[in-house]
């Protein structure tokens, strides 16, 4: 699949860093760094715009690095850019742990997986299907 991108950052256009990778590395594209301190968030922009095709997203995911060593995430994970969406590509970074951490011009700050989806029509019913699991919730599956 071919995606149109504009890239106005000081960065390298964001790619696969291996044959299988799912996502790739979004990169800040800041003047000044940015520090957060604990429980903080803050929009981190890329420089980076695309057109998707109809029926393809964009899922903004954390970093596992950064997230197991530094506590840094994307608050809204997985965030979502729609195929009709334009606009700079921003990614909303929080920090979760106790310390400050600082983000530098041209750190990679999360990944991007673009993914096929679906839109549904609703049929509203008065009864569902039956299952084994039934209205089962969180743990009725066993450990």
């Amino acid at each position: 699949m071919t995606v149109k991108l504009i890239n106005k950052s000081k960065h390298q256009t964001p790619n696969y860093e291996t044959s299988a990778s799912a996502g790739m590395d979004l990169r800040a594209n800041i003047l000044e760094s940015i520090t957060l301190k604990p429980l903080e968030r803050t929009m981190i922009k890329t420089g980076l715009f695309m057109a998707l095709p109809q029926g393809m997203e964009a899922q903004i995911r954390p970093r596992s690095g950064l997230a197991a060593k530094h506590g840094i995430s994307v608050l809204n994970a997985p965030g979502t850019i729609d195929a009709d969406y334009r606009g700079e590509i921003g990614v909303i970074l929080v920090n979760l742990s106790n310390e400050d951490f600082t983000v530098k011009d041209g750190d990679r700050i999360a990944q991007m997986v673009i993914a096929k989806f679906e839109q549904i029509q609703w049929q509203e019913v008065k009864v569902l299907d039956e299952t084994e699991r039934g209205t089962g919730g969180f743990g009725s599956t066993g450990i």
